[in-house]
């Protein structure tokens, strides 16, 4: 698995982290490790067990770390290490979704684990403790739409942790849009859904003070949706407190639909500061503490496989390759290595899935492959077909390449973090001449009400000027079903496409291109260009759509590439 190289000690943008910095990341320390990993051995550390109090189960995990769990509804109601609570604001407790009602709540101590376990309608949810650790380990269990879970929160303490950072509030926000985007004075923008990252680059999301370190380690997101490059809100910070999420489904730009089944586990970790402990990550946390627990859906490590690639030919080696595996039940995914294509896909449940190789986050390859439990399903070479990247067409121009993202284009870095009117962004207007610095001058969004119309200038051969070609666009997502429409020279003009599939709700103002990768393609006539060699042929591009409202919330889409074939 792709890991983010974050550092402990530093923050995400690489500054020294003051004495209330916080970070999402992927990389511990071996301080760290030793601070918040799994005990190796079952000796029960002194304080370990539990107590009633009529309102609440207490674990003592016998470490730094007692929390309670309400007896009426699962909540999870205090969280106390090394004497600070660090649970609650508003008057809320910590739970799945914003609470749930009444509910059967019991538990259990098996040698060195402590299991809480919450029952309401099919839902089912757990605590785990462990003799020795600082650790809370999670899983839930939504077996059906009857029950609204779609996420864990760890709410947390105001005043605990920095309040500054792109997926914060702010103190005296004045809002962009909806009820969570939000504009500070000097101009940039915040909301909780600006996280920068896709699901594959962070292991953990938190904070820390530099002497204390509060996270969630994320499961390894099997029964969640979206795959691997999936972007949604992991924390948020305000005036009254914070928020720690383990989203377990997000609709927002969702390409998939929900999958039900066991989650986890996920871990609430407290540390001396440093990052948590590798040993908690998905893919390489092991519980087998937790086979005989009886927990709902639970399948151990010997229920599971593996699936192994000898390699992957035909890349381009510039860019990174993933290998995704999905079907309606679950989803993984695995890095491809950058030398030959090798990759190994472990602790799948087994099934039959479609395998999807992507450049960077553009598919370029897709199989069946079936996976059964305790073997390894081991695959040839997998050739990609010339054919099915389209970066590797002969063009004429091209803006921006085949990969999936807009990256490269102007603004695309920011819009992972920010609103488009943020202070920061460079003006979303401006034409385009092919030859002088193309892809940072096109913006990666284009709105019916903002931008739309915008001109690229570029000159043809005689040649090039007495035949046909094929333009092509390609983008990532769409908001309200804008799509391109083209015209050349003012003398032709395409036909409205049909929209694509794409996600119905809020994507380029939330931090999210990633919907469903699509190429428009128009067969330009001969008789389009111009024929003088010495004059600029004039491509006007507009955004198309029945939807949307106004501005940035105007029916829009993000652009991938752009280029007009040989």
């Amino acid at each position: 698995m792709s890991r983010n190289p974050h550092t402990t000690g530093s923050a995400s943008d690489g500054r020294p982290l003051g004495r209330r910095g916080f970070v999402l990341g992927a990389t511990a320390t071996a301080a760290g490790a030793a601070l918040a990993g799994p005990l190796s051995g079952t000796a029960r550390a002194a304080g370990f067990g539990y107590t009633d109090d009529g309102s609440n189960y207490v674990i003592d995990t016998g470490a730094n770390l007692v929390f309670k769990v309400s007896k009426s509804n699962g909540d999870l109601t205090s969280l106390v290490h090394r004497g600070t609570e660090y649970q609650g604001y508003g008057g809320m407790n910590s739970h799945i979704e914003s609470g749930l009602g009444s509910s059967t709540v019991s538990i259990r101590q098996s040698g060195s684990t402590i299991l809480v376990s919450v029952a309401y309608g099919t839902l089912r949810h757990y605590y785990a403790a462990r003799s020795g650790e600082n650790n809370v380990y999670l899983w839930t269990n939504k077996a059906d739409t009857s029950v609204s879970a779609t996420r864990y929160i760890v709410r947390v303490r105001k005043g605990l942790f920095l309040n500054d950072e792109p997926d914060s509030y702010t103190y005296a926000p004045t809002t962009v849009e909806a009820s969570d985007v939000f504009r500070k004075s000097d101009g940039q923008t915040r909301s909780k859904h600006y996280s920068k990252l896709r699901v594959m680059d962070y292991d953990y999301v938190g904070w820390t003070t530099g002497g204390v370190g509060l996270w969630i380690v994320r499961s390894n997101h099997e029964k969640a949706s979206g795959g691997p490059f999936y972007r949604s809100l992991l924390r948020h910070q305000s005036a009254d407190g914070g928020g720690l999420y383990e989203i377990l489904y997000y609709g927002q730009n969702q390409t998939e639909a929900q999958r039900f089944g066991l989650q986890g586990p996920y871990v609430i970790a407290f540390t001396d500061g440093g990052a948590p402990s590798s040993s908690l990550f998905p893919g390489t946390l092991t519980t087998p503490w937790a086979d005989s627990l009886g927990i709902s859906g639970y399948v151990g490590a010997s229920g599971r496989g593996r699936v192994a690639g000898v390699g992957i030919t035909g890349r381009d080696t510039a860019y990174p390759y993933t290998v995704g595996l999905a079907n309606p039940a679950a989803q993984y995914w695995g890095s491809a290595r950058a030398s030959d294509g090798w990759f190994s896909i472990s602790g799948i449940l087994p099934g039959t899935y479609t395998l999807t190789v992507f450049k960077r986050e553009l598919a370029v390859h897709t199989q069946s492959v079936t996976v059964t439990a305790g073997g390894t399903t081991t695959l040839n070479t997998i050739a990609i077909p010339s054919s099915n990247d389209p970066g590797n067409a002969s063009a004429i121009w091209r803006i921006g390449t085949w990969d999936g993202t807009p990256g490269g284009f102007k603004n695309a870095d920011l819009m992972t973090y920010a609103h488009p009117s943020d202070v920061r962004a460079a003006s979303w207007t401006g034409n385009v001449v092919i030859g002088n610095n193309e892809t940072a001058s096109f913006p990666c969004y284009i709105w019916k009400d903002v931008n739309s119309g915008l001109l690229v200038y570029f000159r043809l051969t005689a040649a090039q000027a007495a035949a046909a070609h094929t333009l092509r666009i390609g983008v990532t997502t769409a908001y309200a079903n804008g799509r391109p429409q083209v015209t050349v020279n003012d003398v032709w003009t395409s036909a409205i496409p049909s929209p694509p599939t794409q996600p119905n709700t809020r994507s380029l103002t939330n931090g999210s291109y990633r919907g469903n990768n699509h190429t428009f393609t128009y067969n330009v006539p001969a008789s389009a260009w111009k024929t003088d060699t010495s004059q600029y042929n004039v491509l006007r591009i507009d955004v198309v759509s029945g939807s949307g409202t106004t501005g940035f919330l105007s029916a829009g889409t993000a652009i991938d590439a752009i280029d007009l074939l040989a």
